[in-house]
């Protein structure tokens, strides 16, 4: 059986006369893979936690976000895969769209696949994730040092469910959780979820937490 396009579900879900997503064309970013993340203010406000493999971005909504504080777990539930050219998107998903609502880029940078079999050989990581476990580095603005994904049920023809974690001790430097994702800013442009809906500029300071 031959396999379809990796963006067939991304783009049958999707009318691009009617929504400013990218349809997706892009190649990849460059020796470095890129992660963003983004929250999205739809019908329940999330965040967007993508990872570039392959040529594409492997995408997860994390209800919570992500947290600096390895003692906390977030909830991650895989989504279709999205156009490398995602990671630029920020703006209003029209109404009566898949995903309605407003987006804006909270984190991006780059990430270092950290897995490893029992000989201590890297493991790559498309193989990693599809194994149900995958430790990186994320290089960011704001999330920044070791995470780990892992597969805690599904994978065998039901929704699988994920957790994503900061990897380290207990009690180190930078325990800060997320945000209240209704005041954080673009990283892009600083500008709040409310001021990307109502087309307004930043005020007070630009990109911030």
């Amino acid at each position: 059986m031959s396999r379809g396009h990796p963006l067939e579900t991304y783009r049958r879900k999707r009318h691009f006369d009617r929504t400013t997503e990218p349809r997706g064309d892009a190649d990849p970013s460059g020796t470095t893979p890129c992660f963003v993340v983004q929250i999205h203010a739809a019908s329940t406000l999330h965040f967007d936690f993508r990872l570039e493999v392959d040529g594409v971005l492997k995408s997860w909504s994390v209800p919570k976000g992500p947290s600096t504080n390895p003692e906390d777990k977030r909830l991650a539930m895989p989504t279709e895969d999205h156009p490398l050219e995602y990671r630029d998107f920020e703006g209003v998903i029209a109404e009566g769209e898949y995903g309605a609502g407003t987006v804006i880029v909270w984190d991006e940078g780059t990430y270092r696949p950290l897995t490893h079999d029992k000989r201590n050989r890297p493991v790559p990581f498309a193989d990693a994730l599809a194994a149900g476990h995958a430790s990186f580095r994320l290089d960011g603005g704001k999330l920044r040092g070791g995470f780990a994904l892992t597969r805690f049920r599904g994978g065998d023809g039901e929704r699988e469910s994920w957790l994503l974690v900061k990897e380290g001790r207990a009690g180190s430097a930078r325990q800060r959780g997320t945000p209240d994702p209704a005041r954080a800013r673009s990283a892009r442009t600083g500008r709040t979820l409310r001021q990307v809906a109502a087309k307004e500029r930043p005020t007070g300071g630009g990109a911030r937490r």
